[in-house]
């Protein structure tokens, strides 16, 4: 773990894993503004204080939210299910089994409002994301990129490998939470 300077009101914890990363983000949360990357932790606030609050901190063990599931309905019809059954060498009815039946939990969010980076699937699923991104990815496209699973919450580009679609909405701002999955919800895919 290292921790980098980021302007003048703010540090980053720079860690080695994901795993280590959302440690770090659990024993922070509740005691300064934190936001969780993919192996980064951002730290806001005077950078001396959050180097000394990271000084006397541990990461904590992470724990899904159990409390808080969310079953997202998918249509298991998209562009590249053929290819992911063919890259995994499951059948496509192998796929759509694997990706609804284990659950996955939100590592952390971003790249758009909305967008979760799901994690815990079944590990056969892991493959890469596309060699060529798309221009155009429509809104609630479901996909797999490496270990993560995710929902496009609105139109844009990308580049992960499309199994389905869902309509139920990831963001939606008159929300008092606009953003459905959030860090630590527990996520179950089932066949729409």
């Amino acid at each position: 773990m290292n921790i980098l300077p980021c302007g003048d009101g703010a540090v980053l914890i720079d860690c080695a894993s994901l795993a280590e990363a959302q440690g770090w983000f659990a024993a922070l949360d509740d005691r300064a503004e934190v936001v969780l990357g993919a192996r980064t932790v951002l730290v806001r606030g005077e950078p001396d204080a959050c180097r000394a609050l990271i000084g006397r901190t541990r990461p904590e063990p992470v724990v899904a939210e159990k409390s808080r599931t969310i079953e997202v309905p998918v249509t298991y019809d998209g562009d590249d299910l053929a290819e992911v059954a063919d890259l995994t060498g499951l059948t496509v009815e192998e796929v759509v089994a694997a990706h609804t039946g284990t659950p996955w939990t939100v590592a952390f969010t971003g790249f758009a409002p909305g967008f979760s980076y799901l994690v815990g699937g079944d590990p056969r699923l892991h493959v890469p994301r596309r060699a060529s991104p798309r221009s155009r990815v429509p809104c609630g496209a479901v996909g797999l990129a490496g270990e993560f699973s995710g929902v496009y919450p609105r139109e844009s580009p990308g580049g992960w490998q499309l199994i389905g679609r869902t309509a139920l909405s990831m963001w939606d701002s008159s929300r008092d939470q606009p953003a459905l999955l959030v860090a630590g919800t527990s996520v179950r895919f089932v066949t729409a």
